[in-house]
């Protein structure tokens, strides 16, 4: 996620052709049809409440991680302790957090507390971009190592493209943690199709990820198709389009179908896309609960058609609205 002075700027980067590509969304990019042997692995989580609910991995880099996670952007360390660790007991297993948000300690705690293995949870953080060089790049993250309570995070990204950082010098910063063993995999945040090919050519290590905005309104064609082309994976923040989608008719009118809510339908949405993570933020049980139970429906092309309604002006609006807490 964005802190608002950047998101004119990073949050919305995309490449020239974008309203091209948008129009038109190849069929390969989403995983409508293909038989159970084809499809990535579905495995039930224990400590659910309600029904029997099943979590649906991406394979990347020999890890299967569950392709909903909890995000904790806006949260202040008390609040990320509390959905976090409630989270985990419902079976989560895959937090995000960041430098920025202030809260690595709060998410920390609830891991340290959780009833749950360390090695069960896919943890990411991500580096302020004001560490500019290598040395800088890594004391943070040693620093963020302590306030988590661990000595590795699996995913170490750079939250956005700093205008005054040389991309070489942070590419290195993030390959000298990961040959540090402060975390298993690297990547990068709010970057444009181009910006992370040229981040791609720069690192020694793979880039797992690259994390940026995506929701119905903003489904980032372009660069999915580049990642999934190019096996990175997307990992989607503000599926609800900063709380935009919550009540959407067209959501509900779908979710009726299917006996889900609005928030549900835009959720599977982006899980049914191949390669893509998406992690919603909650600090309310139910509503937590509710985001885990997607994967007992799934969308047909046309509703997904339907669903696909992309708008810079609505997801600018949207994004104002979360920031300004409108």
């Amino acid at each position: 996620m964005c802190p608002p002075h950047t998101f004119a700027v990073h949050c919305l980067e995309h490449d020239s052709d974008v309203s091209v590509a948008l129009d038109e969304p190849p069929d390969d990019l989403i995983d409508e049809q293909r038989s159970d042997t084809e499809r990535r692995a579905s495995h039930t989580l224990n400590g659910m409440e309600g029904k029997r609910d099943s979590m649906e991995f991406v394979t990347q880099a020999g890890d299967d991680v569950p392709v909903i996670g909890i995000g904790t952007w806006q949260m202040e360390t008390n609040t990320a302790y509390r959905s976090v660790s409630t989270a985990l007991d419902l079976g989560y297993r895959h937090v995000d957090t960041a430098q920025l948000y202030g809260n690595e300690g709060g998410v920390g705690r609830a891991i340290d507390d959780a009833d749950v293995e360390r090695d069960e949870v896919f943890l990411t953080t991500k580096v302020d971009p004001t560490h500019r060089s290598v040395p800088d790049i890594v004391e943070s993250v040693r620093d963020s190592l302590r306030q988590l309570r661990v000595d590795h995070v699996d995913l170490l990204l750079i939250h956005w493209p700093h205008p005054l950082a040389d991309l070489g010098t942070v590419m290195r910063g993030l390959n000298a943690a990961r040959d540090e063993g402060l975390t298993r995999h690297i990547g990068v945040s709010n970057f444009g199709k181009d910006r992370l090919d040229r981040a791609r050519e720069l690192s020694d290590a793979p880039i797992f990820t690259d994390q940026v905005l995506f929701h119905p309104w903003w489904p980032q064609r372009d660069l999915l198709a580049y990642c999934q082309r190019e096996g990175v994976t997307l990992t989607g923040y503000s599926p609800l389009a900063n709380g935009a989608l919550i009540d959407n008719d067209m959501l509900a009118e779908i979710g009726h179908r299917y006996e889900k809510s609005p928030p549900q339908v835009a959720l599977r949405w982006a899980t049914q896309h191949e390669n893509v993570f998406t992690i919603p933020m909650s600090t309310s049980r139910e509503h937590l609960a509710q985001n885990l139970d997607i994967f007992d429906f799934r969308l047909t092309r046309e509703e997904y058609d339907r669903i696909t309604t992309a708008s810079y002006l609505r997801t600018g609006w949207a994004m104002l609205q979360g920031q300004l807490g409108l």
